[in-house]
């Protein structure tokens, strides 16, 4: 069973940075692809960015590319996501979850998220 726990959420100004951390209680965290997806107040939850077992491809939702980038450290069971160039639109819930794809019904474990709100 994989637990997640994301964490690195909070207060920025817009184009500001944060990163966001997410590690796995599971031995085999390589085995997974990895995701994270956001929800904004009001909104349906989307995808925003993907990475590989391996963490040699990486994948982006056009409304972070070129802002976000998405990382791993498989020796220490956790995904990164560095986010530059805030903007107030990306105030949401962010999650991580496990899967690849670009729709939330490709992942299947979730944390509970990390808030994220950014002040214009």
């Amino acid at each position: 069973q994989v637990q997640l726990v994301e964490s690195g959420g909070g207060l920025a100004q817009a184009g500001g940075s944060l990163r966001l951390s997410c590690t796995a209680s599971v031995r085999t965290f390589s085995e997974y692809a990895m995701g994270w997806l956001r929800q904004a107040p009001g909104k349906e939850r989307e995808w925003i960015a993907a990475i590989t077992w391996a963490g040699g491809s990486t994948y982006y939702a056009e409304s972070v590319e070129g802002r976000f980038t998405i990382s791993r450290d498989n020796a220490k069971n956790t995904v990164y996501l560095q986010m530059n160039s805030l903007k107030p639109e990306d105030t949401a819930v962010y999650y991580c979850a496990t899967g690849l794809g670009n729709r939330p019904q490709d992942y299947d474990r979730w944390g509970q998220g990390t808030q994220v709100t950014v002040s214009s």
